[in-house]
């Protein structure tokens, strides 16, 4: 069996020429292309009840808010559940960049796994401030900070009486779980 690796301006290009069937949720890894779970009902309700916790940020305009975009993170394109950028880190002529970002968060329903051995050392690499995997099944919050090249030198686990706290919003763990 031969494997192919795609670069990032390949699958830009067969993304534009239409190649991938309408709906087809698709990560680019490392070269590799890994389709996406489809996106179930408590992982739905937890992003919508964050992207309504965080919004007072980019109506203060501290923030803009990107709900399950792309994100290039090395020769990785990525669909974090959901991004904070600073309100000048859009561009409408690329996606954003791993380093460019003020927070990542996935939600882990069903890949936990995925999402903190292969995401989470990702965005460290690609020089992601800080990153949150809500851990459904586990009821709690990792919290990743200090991206270092092998990992997050910070990483702490929160629970349900505890809180996030991100640029001045305080979000209770329970209200996620």
């Amino acid at each position: 069996m031969t494997r192919h690796k795609i670069s990032l301006e390949e699958f830009h290009r067969m993304v534009e020429a239409g190649v991938f069937p309408e709906g087809l949720r698709l990560e680019l890894v490392e070269g590799d292309l890994l389709e996406m779970s489809p996106i179930g009902p408590k992982h739905a309700f937890v992003v919508r009840r964050l992207t309504t916790l965080l919004a007072p940020l980019a109506q203060e305009n501290k923030a803009l808010l990107s709900v399950q975009n792309p994100l290039v993170v090395g020769n990785s394109e990525l669909y974090p559940d959901l991004v904070l950028l600073p309100p000048q880190g859009d561009s409408p002529h690329r996606h954003p960049l791993g380093q460019e970002v003020l927070l990542v968060v996935e939600v882990a329903d069903t890949s936990l796994h995925h999402e903190l051995g292969v995401k989470v050392p990702l965005y460290a690499k690609g020089g992601v401030p800080e990153v949150w995997v809500v851990d459904l099944e586990g009821r709690r919050v990792l919290v990743h900070r200090e991206p270092r090249e092998e990992g997050y030198k910070e990483v702490r686990t929160l629970g349900p009486g505890e809180s996030l706290s991100f640029m001045g919003v305080g979000i209770p763990v329970e209200v996620l779980l």
